[in-house]
């Protein structure tokens, strides 16, 4: 079935049920299907169909979902971009993509017109609200200009391309996730038998929809089971408060920092809260303390701990209601339709509580990377993926994750490749070396460090390469801490121990509390 008709079937079913909520407007189920339709047509009409790339430059609105529905509807592949990064980051996604459209709103405007010169499978650029620019096209007008039409839903497989999303993974350039339709299918399975999701579920996105927290944790999910999603332009404590209180929310994801935030805000007991079932957590691994407020902060929620990649349209594994204490610490077990291993360096089971690394299979894994054959097969092997982060499995088949993917910083959910920012600093003359690790922080949990070598005679500030770095790539992608060496700790075949640069800057913290 394409995504599609699951609109058509929530519009047939339940037209004048809200279907989202989100920045002043209400839209029914029979009305997100209309503007859809008249998505879909406009789209065809630009000569838009069958595999074609479709790239989503937006905050968090109901146009997200709306454009999602009509790209899928035509047989096209969306590819939702991160708003934070920055114009050569825009570009090296779109060109390795090979974009033809890309629907954003006003801010990024002059951004993608500067890049449009050097994208030449970029077609068509449309734009929400305001004047649409020369050469652009108006998203609205489009809509209104094709009202009424009712275009067929693309035959699709279960194999075939539904988005495409890119992760920072280990590499100096993110990688394209190839998700498919039967990738989402059994994720949306596996999360509504898991929790139950029914029509009456009425869902807080508060993660931005670029990112499968915000899109999937449990969104399409929700959907798929004709529930109702309430969008938030951005997180905002009171506002997320404000909104699970007048909308009755029953689920919503969070990142740690943002269970951070929320736990601080000092007006958290003002709002009526009890209408939420339960909470996914996910982004980064949940600090044990904030797990044992969650009882007290919302007495009617299941905290669900979990695990999950981009590349599994994440929530993989999710720590059982009765299991939030005895089990503390523990991301649970996997959804149904996956299985989890814990494989030694030479691909066995390891034994019960010992490390190993850990590795995923079914049908919610996805097909591969985008353009990257050798990346895809060094990832799927047998059928397993192998995720490269480090967990054990204890005797009763819980899965705890012990370390992250090498050299991941993961900084209020997000992802930060440290060859990504390492590239950047590299692109200074006056560096001879650099390496980047990532530090904890009270906010974000962990933010970026450079430690950099210069090149003998050569002098560079702090504020040189924290102000290159700004000019480069997004804001939380640039180091908050710059500390210069002579040399960087090497092991014998040359390789840079990060470990050391790691315990260097805790020895450092500690010498300076």
């Amino acid at each position: 079935m394409n995504w599609s008709e699951v609109l058509e079937r929530n519009a047939d079913w339940y037209p004048e049920k809200e279907g989202l909520v989100g920045l002043g407007s209400r839209t029914t189920y029979k009305e997100l299907q209309e503007r859809t339709n008249s998505l879909a047509q406009g789209l065809i009409d630009l000569r838009l169909g069958n595999g074609d790339i479709v790239a989503v430059l937006l905050y968090n609105c109901c146009e997200y979902l709306e454009i999602t529905f009509a790209v899928n509807q035509i047989g096209a592949v969306w590819l939702p971009l991160n708003f934070r990064l920055a114009g050569q980051e825009f570009q090296y996604i779109l060109e390795n993509a090979e974009a033809k459209a890309l629907i954003t709103e006003g801010e990024f405007v002059p951004t993608i017109s500067s890049l449009r010169g050097d994208l030449p499978d970029l077609k068509h650029t449309l734009v929400l609200g305001g004047d649409a620019p020369h050469t652009w096209i108006d998203y609205e007008g489009l809509i209104e200009k094709n009202r009424g039409a009712t275009p067929p839903h693309a035959e699709v497989g279960l194999d075939d391309l539904h988005r495409l999303m890119y992760t920072s993974g280990t590499t100096a350039h993110p990688k394209g996730v190839m998700l498919t339709y039967g990738n989402l299918y059994w994720k949306n399975i596996g999360h509504v038998l898991t929790f139950g999701i029914t029509d009456e579920d009425r869902t807080l996105v508060v993660g931005p929809l670029y990112h499968v927290g915000g899109m999937d944790l449990p969104g399409t999910g929700t959907l798929y089971s004709g529930g109702s999603l309430v969008i938030l332009k951005k997180f905002d404590p009171v506002e997320v408060l404000k909104a699970i209180d007048e909308e009755k929310v029953t689920n919503l994801w969070l990142s740690p920092a943002m269970t951070i935030m929320l736990f601080n805000e000092p007006s958290f007991d003002q709002y009526d809260v009890s209408s939420v079932r339960f909470i996914i957590d996910g982004g980064e691994k949940m600090p044990q303390a904030l797990i044992g407020q969650f009882r007290q902060k919302f007495p009617n929620a299941w905290f669900a701990d979990a695990y999950g990649l981009t590349e599994t349209v994440s929530g993989d594994t999710f720590l059982a209601k009765d299991r939030m204490l005895n089990k503390i610490g523990s991301v649970g077990k996997p959804v149904p339709h996956l299985r989890v291993r814990v494989v030694d360096g030479e691909g066995r089971d390891s034994a019960p509580n010992e490390l190993g690394e850990i590795c995923l299979k079914g049908p919610k894994v996805f097909k591969g990377y985008w353009k990257n054959p050798e990346a895809s097969a060094e990832a799927i092997k047998d059928g397993w993926f192998h995720t490269g982060d480090i967990g054990t499995l204890d005797p009763e088949g819980y899965l705890y994750i012990m370390d992250r993917k090498k050299d991941m910083i993961i900084s209020g959910g997000e992802n930060i490749a440290s060859p990504e920012v390492e590239r950047v600093i590299y692109e200074l003359p006056a560096v001879l070396e650099a390496a980047v690790i990532g530090i904890s922080h009270p906010k974000w949990l962990e933010v970026p460090k450079a430690y950099v070598v210069l090149k003998k005679g050569k002098s560079l500030s702090e504020a040189e390469i924290v102000a290159h770095c700004t000019a480069k790539m997004a804001k939380f992608k640039v180091p908050k801490a710059i500390a210069f060496m002579d040399e960087l700790p090497r092991n014998p075949s040359g390789k840079v121990l990060k470990r050391e640069l790691r315990a260097m800057h805790m020895g450092q913290t500690k010498e300076g509390s």
